[in-house]
């Protein structure tokens, strides 16, 4: 009986030779902890970070750091994407504290516009987030042959003309849209985002 009972502890305290059972609560607090880390990694991208975009805002380059000069139609090129910071047109503060609010301007065909789309463009020109909604990567190109906004990162892609839906790719919503309108000649924005701008939490 002593050899039977000693033999029970060994084979207790070898990590080898655990009971299934044990090993697989093991196995299951390891994955619990491995999506609690990869969740909280997730988060981490814009924690406390939100977009600031004031309506009467204007608009300026993305690498423009002082003495902001107001973008126009003219400025925005047919087939080039724009990337843009909204700034307060009396003290000329650029809101670039935030990349959640940074802007892409595209030109678009305006005959490809339905009235709602119209509505929120201003001369033909059309403004995006420029954050994808996959993982937060700029989306920084407009495909011409295709019309859909390009995020080289992982491949999403979005439409323009149909309210910034997603089509194709990984990004599970579509980008949100800015409402714009003009000024003078100067693009100004006329209203918040559609939605919140960035990567699903």
């Amino acid at each position: 009986m002593k050899d039977t009972h000693e033999s029970r502890q060994a084979t207790a305290c070898d990590g080898h030779s655990q009971a299934p059972h044990a090993v697989e609560g093991r196995r299951r607090i390891f994955r619990l902890m491995v999506g609690l880390a990869a969740s909280a990694t997730a988060r981490v991208g814009f924690a406390g970070d939100e977009a600031q975009i004031v309506v009467g805002d204007r608009l300026v380059l993305h690498t423009t750091e002082s003495s902001p000069v107001a973008l126009r139609v003219a400025d925005v090129k047919p087939g080039k994407v724009v990337l843009a910071f909204p700034f307060d047109p009396t003290t000329k503060k650029i809101r670039n504290e935030s990349r959640l609010s940074k802007i892409l301007l595209v030109r678009g065909d305006e005959a490809k516009m339905d009235d709602e789309t119209k509505k929120r463009a201003a001369g033909g020109v059309l403004a995006f987030s420029s954050v994808c909604t996959h993982a937060g990567c700029d989306v920084n190109a407009w495909m011409a042959k295709t019309g859909k906004l390009l995020c080289y990162c992982h491949s999403s892609q979005f439409d323009p003309y149909d309210s910034g839906k997603v089509a194709d790719g990984p990004a599970p919503r579509p980008l949100p849209w800015l409402a714009i309108k003009l000024e003078g000649e100067e693009l100004t924005v006329a209203g918040p985002l559609s939605a919140p701008a960035g990567a699903p939490a």
